[in-house]
C-alpha cells in the first residue's frame, strides 16, 4: 500500500458518519474496514506498507494491519479519534496487537501522533528510511520476498497468524507439523535439494 501526497491515509469521511445517516450506514462503514482489515492477514503473500506522511485513525490502523511496514522519515501515526469524540476502538484492536499496551493506549488516549523513530522503537513500522530511499527500500524487501516459493510463503504467513492466537503448547504443536506437512510440498523438497545440490532452487510456484 502506498499513497499520492502529503498523507499516507487518514480516518473516515466524518459526513458519512454524521446523525445524517442511520444506525445501518454507520454500522456498514466499521464492518467494511473490518473485513479490510482482516483480509490483509488471509491473502496468501506479503503485504507491505510504504508510509510517506501522516498516518491516522484508520490509515494507522492499515499500516498496523500490514505484514511489513517501511517508513520515511517524515511520517507520523495517530489515532486522534478522541479529540472529536469518537474513539478509535477499531484502529485499536490492530495497535493493540502491534504495539505494547502502554504505547497503544497512550495513542488512543491522547490522540498524539509517534514520529517515525518511536514507531520503529515499538514495532509499528519494519524499518525507517530518507525520504528518497523509501521507494528502493521498499522494492528491494518486495524483490527480496519475491525470491521465494509463494506456496511456502502463503503456508509461512498463515502458520504465524494462526499460531499468534494460541497458548505456548498449542502453537509448538500446531507448527511442528505445519513444519512436516511443509517437506511434503514439492517447492520444501525443491529447496533442500537446491542447498544440498549447492543450487538455486527452481520454485514451481
Amino acid at each position: 500500500f502506498a499513497a499520492e501526497g502529503p498523507v499516507f491515509c487518514s480516518r473516515n469521511d466524518l459526513k458519512e458518519l454524521s446523525s445524517e445517516e442511520d444506525v445501518k450506514h454507520h454500522s456498514q462503514v466499521f464492518e467494511i474496514r473490518a473485513e479490510v482489515m482482516t483480509l490483509i492477514q488471509k491473502l496468501p503473500v506479503p503485504v507491505i506498507a510504504k508510509v510517506n506522511g501522516l498516518a491516522t485513525a484508520a490509515g494507522c490502523q492499515l499500516v498496523a494491519s500490514c505484514d511489513i511496514a517501511v517508513a520515511s522519515e517524515k511520517s507520523q501515526f495517530a489515532t486522534p479519534g478522541v479529540n472529536i469524540g469518537l474513539f478509535c476502538s477499531t484502529p485499536a484492536v490492530a495497535l493493540g496487537r502491534s504495539l505494547p499496551r502502554k504505547v497503544a493506549l497512550e495513542m488512543l488516549f491522547t490522540g498524539e501522533p509517534l514520529s517515525a523513530q518511536e514507531a520503529l522503537m515499538h514495532g509499528l513500522v519494519s524499518k525507517v528510511v530518507p525520504e528518497d530511499k523509501l521507494e528502493e527500500e521498499t522494492m528491494k524487501i518486495s524483490h527480496k520476498i519475491l525470491e521465494s516459493s509463494k506456496s511456502i510463503l502463503a503456508l509461512g504467513k498463515a502458520t504465524f497468524y494462526r499460531q499468534m492466537t494460541q497458548d505456548l503448547d498449542t502453537a509448538y504443536k500446531m507448527t511442528t507439523q505445519v513444519m512436516v506437512d511443509n517437506l511434503t510440498l514439492r517447492d520444501g523438497q525443491e529447496g533442500i535439494e537446491a542447498f544440498i545440490q549447492k543450487r538455486k532452487p527452481v520454485w514451481s510456484h
